[in-house]
């Protein structure tokens, strides 16, 4: 080797490990989370209490961990079945597990990039030569050629590119494992949600069969004091008109209750037909009445689609870097060794050996801006990837502030709904007794039969909102699907506050 090209050779490596101490990998950053309440005002601590199953007062303990089987503080064994059995059937789970193996598969194949790519051939050919190769002096040559060996090549990731790729990979690895969490999530909050509405819409059916039962034994009595002349014929005719009319609201409640049950079927991965129905009855579930409320700082670690929006977040960043990436060298060593005869037989001879080493190094010059736009794509794209993940957990906060103060809101309502059909039960006996004896007329018993249905229906409703308000909390938290959150990550002050990317240093 001559001394310029050893000179030439040494200027290059030198380069080569300068530019190898660049990073071309950003350091994304979170929004730091300063706060210690979900809401303005006070956050409840306890609720008041009501009469019944679903009247218990709930005492709030924050920064208690959540229980990882939430719905189990219900006490309801048929509903901790249909949850089971719905993590087991549902087919949208087994979708994101399907995509969550075909991520950490592409990860696999990402990593195979760290190590020499070996490939092996085997070869035989019959060919035949041209005159004009020998200046017409001699005719074309037909010969046979046998040839084998290996190939080998590599990628020295001296920019840390290859680590990139696989660093954003790994991040689409997390992105699927927490959405599939967010998926168990989101599916045992519906079938909580809508086994709960089943049961509520079940109880008001019977109420309104209880009615309409009740509205028809006053119509007897109505027509036989019509006929004893008593009342008169309009009072017979309104409380046909109201039977009639307690009549109509009772297909509408047995197609909610119909729609709730088929949903429950499809939740738990049966169809509508085959599935019998196992949901409970709004008395067979106990209201919950200690909450785990997780702290602010907590939330972030704790819910699925927070996290799946972070590694969202880490993927967009890596982009970043892969594009800045693309405007530096390429290093590709090969090197490929075998035998190459015109007979079969002295392959084997070491005459027939070949073998090549080479370098190659690709450096852009000109690309007419390409790279550089896809540099500001990626920019672009890592910011509305951080306006998704600020927007998320703005949204996170808002469902547990707003769960909060609708358990804080629904017991003072059952406990108003409960007093009310106290009330409006004892008016309705009085009014009764009293029409019998002749003491009030009709529009005075058909004023407190009104009052008392409405009451006994708003009852029913505001006993299930509280179990559903209550479902809606755990499901804000995120349910603690892993008893030991993964470590948080570090926050650093947001970059794009001012419109600003975080970029990776040149150096």
């Amino acid at each position: 080797m001559t001394r310029s090209a050893a000179a030439l050779l040494s200027v290059g490596c030198a380069c080569l490990l300068s530019l190898a101490g660049c990073t071309f990998a950003p350091r994304y950053s979170l929004p730091a989370v300063r706060t210690e309440s979900y809401t303005r005002a006070p956050s409840p601590r306890v609720t008041v209490s009501a009469i019944g199953p679903a009247g218990q007062a709930q005492r709030f303990a924050y920064g208690a961990a959540l229980p990882v089987q939430w719905w189990r503080q219900f006490d309801s064994p048929k509903l901790d079945i249909l949850i089971r059995h719905a993590l087991q059937n549902n087919p949208g789970l087994v979708q994101e597990q399907a995509r969550l193996q075909e991520a950490r598969a592409a990860m696999a194949a990402a990593a195979g990039i760290f190590y020499p790519q070996v490939s092996g051939n085997l070869a035989a050919s019959r060919q035949k030569t041209s005159a004009a190769s020998s200046g017409g002096s001699f005719p074309g040559r037909i010969y046979s050629l046998y040839s084998g060996g290996l190939a080998v090549s590599y990628y020295p990731d001296f920019f840390g590119v290859n680590r990139l790729v696989y660093k954003g990979e790994r991040a689409q690895v997390d992105y699927r494992r927490y959405e599939l969490d967010a998926a168990r999530l989101t599916l045992i909050g519906n079938v909580a949600s809508a086994a709960i509405s089943a049961a509520s819409v079940r109880a008001q059916i019977v109420a309104t069969r209880s009615i309409i039962a009740s509205e028809k034994r006053l119509l007897k009595l109505t027509e036989t004091q019509y006929r004893f002349g008593a009342v008169p014929y309009l009072s017979v005719l309104t409380q046909r008109s109201r039977v009639a009319s307690s009549e109509a609201t009772l297909p509408s409640l047995e197609q909610q209750w119909a729609v709730y049950r088929h949903e429950l079927a499809i939740l738990v991965g049966e169809l509508p037909a085959q599935w019998p129905d196992h949901s409970p009855r709004l008395d067979e579930v106990r209201l919950p009445a200690r909450i785990p409320v997780s702290l602010p700082s907590t939330l972030l670690q704790q819910r699925p689609d927070i996290r799946a929006a972070e590694a969202q977040l880490r993927y967009a960043d890596v982009e970043i870097g892969i594009a800045k990436a693309q405007m530096y060298p390429t290093v590709t060593l090969t090197a490929q060794f075998g035998q190459e005869s015109t007979a079969p037989g002295a392959i084997v001879h070491a005459a027939s050996n070949i073998w090549s080493l080479a370098g190659d190094l690709v450096m852009p010059i000109f690309e007419g801006g390409t790279l550089e736009a896809q540099k500001r794509e990626a920019v672009a794209s890592y910011d509305a990837t951080f306006a998704a993940y600020r927007q998320t957990v703005l949204g996170a906060f808002q469902q547990v502030a707003n769960a909060l103060r609708a358990l804080e809101h629904d017991a003072q309502t059952l406990r108003a709904e409960q007093h009310a059909l106290a009330a409006t039960g004892a008016a309705l006996r009085v009014a009764q007794t009293s029409y019998r004896d002749g003491a009030v007329d009709y529009l005075s018993l058909l004023t407190a039969e009104v009052q008392n249905s409405n009451a006994r229906l708003s009852y029913i409703q505001a006993q299930s909102q509280r179990y559903l308000d209550t479902v809606s909390l755990f499901v804000a938290l995120g349910g603690s699907w892993t008893a030991q959150p993964p470590a948080a990550t570090r926050l650093h002050p947001p970059a794009t506050s001012r419109g600003k990317s975080p970029m990776a240093e040149e150096k």
